[in-house]
């Protein structure tokens, strides 16, 4: 099992720039696929981006592909997204999670953070 702990989010302009940080604990971090979802108000919670164990392979939503890289650092047991050029329709509350295989969807991770807000302004 492992336990996932998010922050980095907060208030920012359109076009700025925000890094999330998921940090982990429990069970071997570098095992895991990770990945970064997020839900808005009144919508289904959806994929941002994700990452395999070792870090060599990424994925991302059409959304925000050429805009987010999502990475690991498996020695501190820690995910980031860094967001760039964010735009009025990226606020949601984002979450991490982690699973055991490269599935892009919720019910494939079963481990999930508790989320953070990230709200971007016009």
């Amino acid at each position: 099992q492992v336990q996932l702990v998010e922050s980095g989010g907060g208030l920012v302009q359109a076009g700025g720039s925000l890094r999330l940080s998921c940090a982990a604990s429990g069970r071997t971090f570098s095992s895991y696929v990770i990945g970064w979802f997020r839900q808005a108000p009144g919508k289904e919670r959806e994929f941002v981006a994700a990452i395999n164990w070792s870090g060599g392979n990424t994925y991302y939503a059409n959304s925000v592909k050429g805009r987010f890289t999502i990475s690991r650092d498996n020695a501190k047991n820690t995910a980031y997204l860094q967001m760039n050029s964010l735009k009025p329709e990226d606020t949601a509350v984002y979450y991490c999670a982690a699973g055991t295989a490269v599935v892009l969807t919720p019910n494939a991770f079963p481990y999930w953070g508790q989320g953070t807000q990230v709200t971007v302004s016009s």
